[in-house]
């Protein structure tokens, strides 16, 4: 069994979003997004794979297609297959977001 303390993959820097890899298999992946004030990820996508999002610290929006909705700390958003997802934060204290997909994203497809 392999456990990580996320404290210690939260970084923010001025120059947009920080991504940090947490777990990854042939099954599942997942990583924490750490966004500053007014940071932005995406839009991205994946054809094949479904996500859920996890509000670590902080609220952010979520827009999934044209739908977005604002989510705060401790709150999840599942995000189909194949839908466009950009993620905001909504506050002036810094956003932690944990991503985790299933299967595992096309390589480039989580970048922004």
């Amino acid at each position: 069994m392999e456990i990580r303390d996320l404290r210690d993959h939260v970084q923010f820097s001025a120059d947009g979003p920080i991504h940090q890899a947490l777990f990854e298999s042939e099954m599942m992946w997942s990583e924490l997004v750490c966004l500053d004030r007014a940071q932005r990820l995406g839009p991205i996508s994946d054809e094949g794979s479904d996500a859920i999002l996890t509000v670590i610290a902080g609220e952010v929006v979520v827009h999934v297609g044209k739908s977005h909705k604002r989510v705060g700390q401790w709150s999840s958003a599942f995000v189909p297959a194949g839908s466009e997802l950009a993620i905001t934060n909504a506050s002036m204290d810094p956003a932690v977001v944990m991503i985790v997909a299933a299967p595992p994203p096309a390589p480039r497809s989580v970048s922004g």
